[in-house]
This record gives structure tokens, sequence and C-alpha cells, in this order.
């Protein structure tokens, strides 16, 4: 068997693990449904189902598809295994932008969701603007610089949202905190129908600039001989990360580590061609997600536990397994 073969199976493969999470998420929880009863009409599956299990089963897949491939991406740009929307300071933007709307939107539970939805978005273009101003000045792009850069820039919005915590009243603090622990609890179809058209929009994208990204693989020397503008490219990549991670933070909160455990296991697997990496991270991650959420949901049943504690939890040890394989390696 070829590798393209292997490859093409391997997306073919979780075509079907994504298509699986979707029959399965909604299906599954503290009540157990039933398709018998959500196709006679049952009044209290089809509730159940249609206003809270399909949406955030959704909802689970377009994040965790889009925090995959902007995580791929960002590796891929700064040609840093340890690179993702949150070590870069992006995602930790968009909480900001988030956080601040929540303070300004007053105590009760008024503050709209385009408003957060909006706030987040600049929060996380703000941040990338900073790391692209880095970029095209001072550092010409040096990626191990700029990813320091990012590194100190998530610090200082962490400490900001602190602050920001430190001057809302109570009701107020304790919205920042749950919605800082990460979740895909909504009702209905409206959140996942406002972050659907800027998940799949930059994904597609993304897709698009595949040639480019093969070639940042090779080095950044080899890239501009074929004719690649570097800073122009890795300004338009940076944006479009930034919109996706922003409109996914403004919907589901901060959840960290997606970006960074599915795509190097997916590299592992199918190799670097991002022909066949993009659609798999678009596909591993929403599966990933959804697959973690489930668990969230059904581990403390009745009690839900936030999905992003959960991610953390296995992105934490992931984390310090890279650094030690990268020390190994070295």
């Amino acid at each position: 068997m070829s590798s393209v073969d292997r490859r093409l199976q391997g997306v073919l493969l979780l075509l079907g693990v994504w298509i699986a999470a979707l029959l399965i998420y909604p299906m599954v929880g503290s009540q157990v449904l039933s398709w018998r009863d959500l196709f006679t009409g049952e009044t209290t599956t089809a509730v159940i189902f249609w206003k809270l299990r399909l949406p955030r089963a959704l909802l689970g897949l377009l994040a965790g598809g889009s925090l995959a491939v902007s995580g791929l991406t960002l590796q891929t740009l700064f040609r840093n295994p340890l690179a993702e929307p949150y070590t870069l300071g992006v995602a930790s933007g968009a909480a900001l932008g988030a956080v601040l709307a929540l303070l300004l939107g007053g105590s009760g539970v008024g503050t709209s969701f385009p408003t957060v939805g909006l706030s987040s978005l600049l929060g996380a273009l703000a941040v990338a603007a900073l790391l692209v101003a880095l970029s095209s000045s001072r550092f010409g792009g040096d990626s191990s610089t700029l990813l320091l850069a990012g590194i100190a820039i998530s610090l200082s919005c962490s400490a900001l949202i602190l602050f920001v915590q430190f001057l809302a009243d109570f009701t107020q603090t304790f919205r920042m905190v749950r919605w800082m622990m990460g979740g895909l609890a909504v009702v209905g179809f409206r959140e996942v129908l406002w972050v659907s058209h800027i998940a799949i929009s930059g994904v597609a994208i993304l897709f698009g600039y595949r040639r480019e990204l093969d070639l940042l693989l090779a080095g950044d020397e080899l890239a501009s001989s074929r004719g690649l503008d570097l800073i122009r490219f890795r300004c338009v990549a940076l944006g479009v990360t930034s919109i996706v991670i922003g409109g996914i933070v403004a919907v589901a909160g901060p959840i960290g580590f997606v970006g960074l455990i599915v795509p190097h296991i997916l590299r592992r697997w199918l190799g670097h061609a991002h022909l066949y990496l993009i659609p798999a991270c678009a596909l591993g991650g929403g599966a990933f997600l959804t697959m973690c959420d489930l668990a969230a949901r059904t581990i403390l049943a009745p009690a839900e536990l936030p999905v992003g504690i959960l991610t953390a939890l296995l992105g934490g040890p992931f984390f310090v397994w890279l650094l030690l394989r990268r020390r190994v390696v070295h």
C-alpha cells in the first residue's frame, strides 16, 4: 500500500469516527435517549435532543476541529511543536476581550452574546496584530523569538484577566470564573450557527494555503526562494487563525491543549503533508473534543465537569512528554 493510500484511508477512518461521535454523543448522558423515542415524537426526548444535545455535539465538532487546525497552522508557522493558540497568547487575548465584555455588561444575564463574541474577536486580533508588528519590524519574523513573545503576551493577558476579576462584583466574578473553565453547554442553534461561519471559513482558507504551509516546513530560505513572501503569509495566517480562535473562545471559553494534542498525534500517524493533515485535524479534533465533553458530562453525572478542565488534565502531561521527548532528541 502506498503512503498516499494509507494517508487517505486514515482521513476516511477519521471521517467515520467523526460521524460516530455525532451519532453517539446526543444519545448518551445523565438521561440516555433512544432513536426510537426520537422518531416516534416523544416530547421530552425531542426537546433534549434538539435543544441541548445536538447543538452541543455540533459545537464540540466545530470547536475541536477549528482548534486542532489552528494549532497545526501555528506549529508550522513557528516551526515549534509547542506552539498552539494558548502558548502564543491569541486565545488569552480573546479571553481577555470576553471577560471585559462580561464586566462592562453588568451583573445580570443581559450581556448579549454578540457583544461577548465581538469583544473576543477584537482581543484575539489585537494579540495577532502585536505579533505581526513584532515579526515585521524588530525581530524580522524569527520564529523562536515570536514564540517567546507570544508566551509573554499570554502571561500578561492572564494577569489582566485576574485584575478584571478583582474589579468585578461577586456575580460577575462567578460568571467569569465559570466561563474561564471552558464548556460547550448551549441551548438552541444560535451560537452554533454564529461560530460555524467563522470555523468553516477559516479552516477552508487555511486548507487553501496548504502548499505554502508545506513550503514553510522546508525552511524560510527555501520557501523564499520559491516565491513565498514570509512576512505577508505569516500575517495572513495569523489573522485567519486569530479570527477562528476568537470565535471559538467567545462561545466555548478557553478550552486548552486541543490544538497541541491532536496535531501531534495525527502528524506521527499521517506524516507532514497539509493536504491530509488539515482535514484530519478538522475531523480528529472535533471527535476528540466531543468525546472529551461526553466523558465530562458522564463522569460526575448528574453534575457536569467543564470540558476545559478535562482537556487541561490531559494536556498537562502531554506537554511535559513533548518537552522530555525534545530533550532526548536533542
